[in-house]
């Protein structure tokens, strides 16, 4: 399994998502891409948690962005956020991300900002060696 698992909750977050991509593989990154939502089939999205050993996970949501939040809910390994704009400029999903309960920590990154996401799983790979 790769480093890093780039978990997007839509389709729709493709442009977003190859962001992430680029900016990875320009640094010869381990990755992968999935497409699964918190909300339309969080089995299948427990299930590739569960069997996943990333070391670090990205989640881009739109909308009510649960996706981070689930995704950190079922693993001690770190997560970023990604928030995409949609509705309400992204700052929905800025909120969504960035206001965890306790015992569930989200990194959250700027709007739509794909390539910080990567950068900062970069550097928590590197801080970690």
């Amino acid at each position: 399994m790769p480093d890093i698992a780039i978990i997007s909750g839509s389709e729709s977050d493709q442009d977003i998502v190859d962001k992430i991509l680029r900016k990875l593989a320009d640094e010869s990154a381990s990755y992968e891409h999935k497409v699964l939502s918190a909300h339309r089939n969080p089995q299948k999205l427990e299930a590739y948690i569960e069997k996943s050993d990333a070391r670090v996970y990205i989640g881009v949501a739109g909308l009510s962005a649960a996706l981070p939040g689930y995704i950190a809910s079922r693993t001690k390994r770190p997560v970023i956020g990604v928030p995409v704009s949609s509705k309400l400029a992204g700052l929905d999903a800025l909120l969504s991300i960035v206001q965890m309960p306790p015992g569930v920590p989200v990194a959250c990154v700027g709007i739509d900002s794909g390539e910080n996401a990567a950068l900062l799983a970069l550097q928590i790979l590197e801080a970690g060696r």
